[in-house]
């Protein structure tokens, strides 16, 4: 019995033959030499090449979010290499497993606030009052405004300013860009002090702005972050600190007995 609702049998990313390889309708031979990593992934996700800018801001993007230190992702990683150090693969997944909006930030929930914004502003609303509305919103219901608040980075995330001088520089700087700047005041209003703008959101904001659908943003924080995790992994490899990470985790934790019932 079939779960779901059913589509063609039918993909636009690839086929393997015996003589070739065809990759949205090229030669990957052909291919091979010609386009950066970078390019080939855009061609991958889009299907088509990218454009000067976009190419540019892929990297910039990917680069912005590769690596942050000793987060959860890359300390699993490395505490699975270190327990099964033929599984490679499996210490690249249990990290990638984790990375979620709390470690790996929350571009793709940016993109959908921003198209929700986006499209009011379309209809003629003020983007400062539907980032006002919008927020205010999310405050009255308890929430969260993904892309703002950083454990570390206050009171700016030097990663989403560098994002946005840049997105200004080459002038790439749209619609949604604006309207992340627009949510700034906004926030600092509604939570009564300001929050630093985290890379979730000029990752997002740009990459609509370039024209990527919203689906595709997550993309990027996820292919970076493996760069990272295959970086870490490398040097557990050759400097082995899995199993000290996890001594330090059981000394960190105290072991508190159930209390007996009276």
């Amino acid at each position: 019995m079939q779960i779901g609702k059913p589509g063609p049998a039918v993909t636009s990313i690839a086929q393997a033959c015996s003589d070739r390889v065809e990759v949205r309708g090229r030669d990957l031979s052909e291919l091979m030499g010609k386009l950066s990593f970078t390019a080939y992934f855009h061609l991958l996700l889009t299907g088509s090449e990218p454009s000067e800018e976009q190419l540019f801001f892929l990297d910039v993007l990917l680069l912005s979010i590769a690596e942050h230190g000793m987060m959860p992702t890359s300390v699993v990683s490395r505490m699975t290499l270190a327990a099964d150090p033929d599984s490679l693969q499996g210490a690249v997944a249990a990290g990638l497993l984790g990375a979620g909006p709390v470690i790996l930030g929350a571009a793709a929930a940016c993109a959908r606030l921003l198209e929700q914004a986006q499209a009011s502003v379309a209809a003629g609303r003020e983007p400062a009052a539907v980032a006002g509305e919008l927020v205010q919103g999310i405050r009255a219901e308890g929430g969260k405004v993904p892309g703002f608040g950083h454990p570390l980075h206050r009171p700016l995330d030097p990663r989403a300013e560098r994002i946005l001088e840049l997105a200004d520089v080459r002038r790439v700087s749209g619609p949604h860009v604006a309207l992340a700047r627009e949510l700034r005041p906004a926030v600092a209003e509604a939570w009564a002090k300001p929050l630093p703008m985290n890379v979730a959101m000029p990752i997002a904001a740009v990459m609509l702005d370039l024209g990527y659908p919203a689906r595709t943003v997550q993309a990027v924080p996820i292919l970076a972050r493996t760069a990272g995790i295959l970086a870490h992994l490398a040097e557990e490899q050759e400097r082995p600190i899995g199993f000290l990470l996890a001594g330090a985790a059981e000394g960190s934790v105290r072991y508190e007995p159930p209390a007996e019932d009276p």
